[in-house]
C-alpha cells in the first residue's frame, strides 16, 4: 500500500487578518528527519500564540491588546518590525498549531521502531541542547516550525510524549500549551499549600488549567472572570470568582481573602496589572505569561520596592514539564475543558470564536 504524498492543511501566508489563513488539500506530507517522528494528527488546539503571531502582535510597534477587531484584521506594522514570540522573523508559509494529539505513524533515523503506533501529545517547546533557557536556541512548535493544523506533522521524538488515556484526541489537545504555560507560571512563584493565589483571565485555557494546578498544590484560588462563567470555575476548584467588571478589583480580591494575596498569576495585563499588584501582600509574587488586554502598563516602582514584591515573566517552559503533566492526566487528576470543536477547514471560524472569549477552556480543531 502506497502512502499518500499530500494532505489537508491550513497555512498562514503572512502576518495579517483571518484572510491570511488558507485551507489546502494538496499540501505535502512532511518526512521525519533523523530523530523525528511523523504524527497523524487527531486534533489540534488553539492558543493565543496562533493569534499573536498571525496579527503581528509581538511587534514592538504594537502597544494595544488583542481585540475582536485587531484579531480579525491584524495590526498595521512594518514587516521589518514583525517577528514571533522571540522577535525573530517567521518564515512563510507556516502551518501553525502547537497543541497536537495523535499517533506516530512513521519515524526518522535513530528513533526506535517500537514507537510506531504510539498515542502521543506534543510538548510544544523545542529547547536547545545545551542551555534550555537560551531563547536563541529555543523554538515553539507551530511558530518557528510547522505545527499541527494539518493531517500530519513532524516533531522531535523526545517531544512526542506517549500517553495512555481514555480521553479523546480533542480532549487531549486541550492540554499541551495551556497546561505547560500554567504550570510554568505557578512554578516561577514557588506556590505553597495554604497560600492564596489570584488568577486573572481564569476562564481561558491557561487560567482554567491554573485553577486545577493550584488546587493540586493545596492553594486557595481566587479567580477573575465574567459572572456567567463562575459556576464552572468553582467546579474546577476556585474558592471565589470575582466579576472582572468589578469597579475595584484590588479591593474585591483583598476582601475575598481577608487581606493581600500571596501570588498573582496574569495572562491579561492591561489595566488588570495594576489591580493585581495592589492586591498582593507584602512580599507577594506576581508572574505573567501574556498581556491580551494590553502589553504597555503604568507601574509605580515604589510598590515593587517598598512591598518587597517579586515579579517574574514566564515564557520558556523547563524540560520535563510536559512529561510530568502527562502523568497527572493519566491519573485523572487534570480535567480537559473542551469548549468547542471545529473541522480543519473552519480554522478561521474557530479563531474568530476564540477571540470572542465567550468560552471557558479551549477550542480545538478535530481532523476526523
Amino acid at each position: 500500500m502506497t502512502r499518500p504524498t499530500s494532505m489537508r492543511a491550513v497555512i498562514l501566508t503572512g502576518h495579517g487578518g483571518l484572510d491570511k489563513l488558507e485551507y489546502r488539500e494538496d499540501w505535502p506530507i512532511p518526512a521525519p528527519a533523523a530523530g523525528e517522528v511523523l504524527i497523524k494528527v487527531g486534533a489540534c488546539g488553539l492558543n493565543n500564540t496562533d493569534i499573536n503571531t498571525r496579527t503581528a502582535w509581538y511587534s514592538k510597534a504594537v502597544h494595544d491588546g488583542i481585540t475582536l477587531s485587531s484579531g480579525s484584521a491584524g495590526f498595521a506594522v512594518a514587516e521589518a518590525d514583525v517577528g514571533g514570540w522571540g522577535s525573530a522573523a517567521l518564515q512563510f508559509p507556516r502551518v501553525q498549531g502547537a497543541d497536537v494529539a495523535g499517533r506516530i505513524v512513521a519515524i526518522g533515523d535513530g528513533v526506535d521502531t517500537g514507537r510506531i503506533g504510539e498515542r502521543v501529545i506534543v510538548d510544544p517547546w523545542l529547547l536547545g541542547p545545551e542551555d534550555w533557557f537560551d531563547a536563541k536556541s529555543a523554538a515553539y512548535f507551530g511558530s518557528e516550525c510547522d505545527g499541527g493544523f494539518a493531517d500530519f506533522t513532524t516533531v522531535r521524538g523526545d517531544n512526542a510524549i506517549r500517553i495512555e488515556s481514555p480521553l479523546s484526541d480533542a480532549e487531549l489537545a486541550t492540554f499541551p500549551c495551556a497546561y505547560t504555560t500554567a504550570e510554568n507560571l505557578i512554578s516561577r512563584t514557588c506556590l505553597k499549600p495554604g497560600e492564596a493565589v489570584v488568577i486573572a483571565g481564569a476562564s481561558g485555557g491557561v487560567g482554567s488549567a491554573a485553577i486545577q494546578l493550584c488546587r493540586l498544590r493545596g492553594a486557595r484560588v481566587i479567580a477573575i472572570a465574567s459572572r456567567s462563567k463562575a459556576a464552572l470555575l468553582e467546579e474546577l476548584g476556585a474558592e471565589t470568582v470575582i466579576d472582572r467588571a468589578s469597579p475595584d478589583l484590588a479591593e474585591a480580591i483583598r476582601a475575598a481573602v481577608g487581606g493581600g494575596v500571596d501570588v498573582a498569576l496574569d495572562v491579561v495585563g492591561g489595566s488588570v496589572f495594576g489591580y493585581l499588584i495592589e492586591a498582593l501582600r507584602h512580599g507577594g509574587r506576581y508572574s505573567t505569561s501574556g498581556a491580551i488586554a494590553g502589553p504597555v502598563v503604568e507601574f509605580d516602582l515604589r510598590q515593587l520596592v517598598y512591598k518587597d514584591l517579586q515579579l517574574t515573566g514566564a515564557t520558556i517552559v523547563p524540560p520535563g514539564t510536559a512529561s510530568r503533566l502527562v502523568r497527572l492526566i493519566e491519573r485523572g487528576l487534570l480535567k480537559p475543558i473542551l469548549a468547542a470543536q471545529y473541522p480543519l477547514r473552519e480554522l478561521a471560524a474557530a479563531q474568530q470564536a476564540f477571540m470572542e472569549k465567550r468560552h471557558v477552556g479551549n477550542i480545538v480543531v478535530a481532523m476526523s
